[in-house]
């Protein structure tokens, strides 16, 4: 379900009831963690974290007027997306994912290349999503994209 929403603020209220308290408690923790440097915007039909034109002029490879994605969050019909493109891109922080994901929750990781799926809010283990963010720069993701994707 993409949104045409213009502002993260309307995609949010937007949002079902059922799903508005734990898509408010994902920006939150994202917002409070996430480097500073990205800004947040909607793109791509849903709420995302990306690296402004003004530090990544060249933009995203795949719509250069876009600015260069690295997270997003997306109430879908039947799930909860969080996306995190330094995990598609970085093995290491992929792997350290897999084995916290473990010590955060009693289900089963279900994840695709940079998807990770939630059936229920309740789901949803914020404090990891919240520690995630935290753990690629602007920089870091800028410098790890040339070399993963724009050779």
């Amino acid at each position: 379900m993409q949104s045409t929403a213009p502002t993260p603020e309307l995609y949010l209220a937007e949002l079902p009831e059922e799903r508005q308290q734990i898509m408010n408690d994902l920006r939150e923790v994202i917002v409070r963690n996430i480097p500073a440097g990205f800004e947040e915007m909607m793109g791509y039909g849903m709420l995302g974290y990306a690296v402004p034109h003004s530090l990544y002029p060249a933009g995203y490879h795949c719509d250069p007027k876009q600015p260069l994605p690295f997270m997003g969050i997306a109430s879908q019909k039947n799930h909860i997306a969080v996306y995190h493109m330094g995990m598609y891109a970085d093995e290491g922080l992929l792997n350290w994912f897999q084995e916290e994901f473990p010590k955060h929750s009693n289900r089963k990781l279900d994840m695709g290349k940079s998807c990770i799926r939630f059936k229920k809010p309740e789901h949803v283990p914020l404090a990891l999503i919240g520690e995630l963010a935290s753990k690629m720069t602007p920089q870091e993701w800028i410098d790890l994209y040339t070399r993963t994707f724009r050779r």
